[in-house]
């Protein structure tokens, strides 16, 4: 879903929650060089903030293609026009790969495949920020289960105090089957990370992303045949279809890969933990999905308890080269 290179794997196959869905290991963030100032930051920040808004964009405006071709429908467009662009640029080899690294693509690519199957079927009844939101606890689960410190207890429990407001006491204003799709889209992301650090070990550049892109693809294109038929072929949907890709994972996977180059691991995973608030904003702006004042608490607490688990794993020493998530 995203455009990046690796130049080596990572050390550890989890991570803290970051927000970019559909990759693989990214290059190890830098520390920017000394006298860089506040100027020399925020080119790459600014990057990152603008891949985020891409792909929340990116999801708000597959939200509105879905009436046209369904949900399944829009994520076999979208894997499929990613899967083409990444199959072109990145011209993987197809030979001298054993069993075993065939294996840790393919379920890489059914972890992608579901991922994004999960997230636009929840987002089909949810509005974007809530969705988003129960999404990133997956994440951040097992973010604050690698680190096993007391205080992610903290972070555990504010997290849940989002969830629980979310749900006004009993998910009772959020349509229940689209909050159990977000929570399984949120544990899909987390084996995502860790399967993306593993095809990271075993294939060089983006070679095992855009492969296992092509399974998820080849996977969902009898699913949105079946939901969608003969309107996948429409111009129309064919052209918003890429744009979603464009939008959720070329143009973002390029500018977080130019921002790693620059940008502390510590600072991009916080920025990434602000997605909530970024889908929030885009599901107002592009759908007309007002968030009540509980909501908005509610995406506060987990962007806190996201940030806060960061912190606890930069203050040990043990945050690893980010993978950046897909949806």
């Amino acid at each position: 879903m995203h455009l990046r290179e690796r130049t080596r794997a990572p050390s550890r196959a989890t991570g803290p929650p970051v927000t970019a869905r559909s990759s693989t290991a990214t290059p190890t963030p830098v520390a920017p060089a000394p006298g860089q100032g506040r100027l020399g930051t925020f080119g790459p920040v600014g990057l990152v903030l603008a891949g985020g808004i891409s792909v929340q964009f990116g999801g708000a405006l597959a939200v509105t293609l879905m009436p046209r071709a369904g949900a399944l429908g829009v994520v076999t467009l979208r894997l499929l026009a990613a899967a083409i662009v990444l199959l072109v640029v990145c011209r993987p080899r197809l030979r001298g790969h054993s069993r075993t690294d065939w294996g840790t693509v393919i379920v890489f690519g059914v972890t992608m495949g579901a991922m994004n199957g999960l997230f636009y079927s929840a987002v089909a009844r949810i509005p974007l920020g809530p969705a988003v939101t129960l999404e990133v606890l997956g994440p951040l689960t097992l973010s604050v289960l690698a680190s096993r410190r007391a205080v992610n207890a903290l972070w555990a429990g504010l997290a849940l105090g989002g969830v629980f407001l979310l749900g006004g006491g009993g998910f009772g204003e959020l349509d229940p089957t689209g909050v159990a799709l977000a929570l399984g889209a949120g544990a899909m992301w987390a084996a995502y990370i860790v399967f993306s650090a593993r095809t990271g070990r075993r294939f060089p550049q983006a070679d095992g992303l855009a492969l296992a892109m092509a399974v998820a693809a080849l996977l969902f294109l009898p699913i949105g045949i079946a939901e969608a038929g003969t309107r996948l072929l429409d111009p129309t949907t064919i052209a918003l279809g890429s744009a979603v890709a464009l939008l959720s994972s070329v143009l973002p996977y390029t500018l977080e890969l130019l921002a790693l180059r620059r940008l502390p691991a510590s600072t991009f995973a916080i920025l990434m933990s602000l997605e909530p608030a970024i889908a929030a904003t885009a599901g107002f702006l592009i759908l007309g999905q007002a968030l009540s004042a509980t909501e908005a608490a509610a995406i506060a607490l987990v962007i806190a308890a996201s940030i806060g688990a960061v912190r606890t794993q930069v203050a040990r020493g043990k945050l690893p080269p980010l993978p950046v998530e897909g949806q």
